[in-house]
């Protein structure tokens, strides 16, 4: 049987709109499922401690917590230590990435443990996606002139650190930070995620609107690509640790435990 022409538009409407939903993440349309893990990746010029605020308001919740501790030396190889800590959930769990680890929850995120995605002012590519790429089409971010390298092993200056990473911080909390950052390798940054998680998994964003590492801006085309919910915190990179209620709260939603 033969379709007339409007019947042949609306086919036309209904298959676009079915493509626009697939090429989205699912926050906007997927309930969060109840957890009661948390597995939380942090990323470069960092150590898992940077998780410390938001580790103890999870636990007060009566969610298990768990800090990667992220070797910062080649993609796969940084996948591979959160997928090991993956592995060792009982059950749903949420993934949450800072910064370059949301490289590793886009990546990791696919495992069958992990019930929903956060991303912390954090990288949230497509799979095969060129980050680096895509951040040039924004302006660049101040922190990026403080990065130095000796040799393969980059890091950040204490100048940097202080005013384009941590700038809501007090300084001295800040200089502390500055000392036990985790160096990272130069072949860490070529890396390129295979797979999308947020493609499949509902996902939470919070931009950081005052961050000077990562384009607010392209945080927040990240969170719309992606379809996520979405909130904003007045922070700086580090909004996990100047502004750990915000970010516990996001996380706890995606959790299906917010109150």
């Amino acid at each position: 049987m033969m379709m007339n022409r409007r019947a042949f538009s609306a086919a036309l409407v209904a298959s676009a709109a079915a493509t626009l939903l697939s090429s989205r993440g699912m926050a906007a349309t997927s309930a969060p499922v109840k957890a009661r893990n948390v597995v939380l990746a942090h990323g470069l010029f960092a150590d898992g401690s940077c998780w410390t605020e938001v580790i103890a308001r999870l636990q007060a919740a009566g969610l298990n917590a768990t800090a990667v501790q992220n070797p910062l030396t080649t993609l796969p190889e940084a996948a591979a230590a959160v997928k090991r800590v993956l592995d060792r959930q009982d059950g749903p769990t949420v993934l949450v990435g800072h910064s370059f680890s949301g490289m590793l929850v886009t990546e990791t995120g696919v495992h069958e443990n992990v019930s929903a995605l956060v991303y912390v002012a954090a990288r949230a590519p497509d799979a095969g996606e060129d980050y680096t790429a895509l951040a040039k089409t924004y302006p660049t971010p101040p922190a990026s002139a403080g990065i130095v390298f000796d040799g393969d092993e980059g890091r950040l200056s204490e100048a940097a650190f202080l005013r384009d990473f941590a700038g809501d911080l007090p300084e001295a909390k800040a200089k502390v930070l500055y000392a036990v950052q985790q160096p990272f390798q130069k072949a860490l940054l070529s890396g390129k995620t295979t797979q999308a998680a947020w493609r499949s998994k509902p996902s939470w964003y919070a931009v950081s609107t005052e961050d000077r590492t990562i384009d607010p801006d392209l945080e927040r085309f990240m969170a719309k690509r992606m379809g996520a919910n979405t909130i904003e915190v007045k922070a700086s990179h580090l909004s996990l640790i100047s502004h750990p209620d915000e970010i516990s709260r996001l996380i706890l939603e995606a959790a299906g435990a917010a109150a």
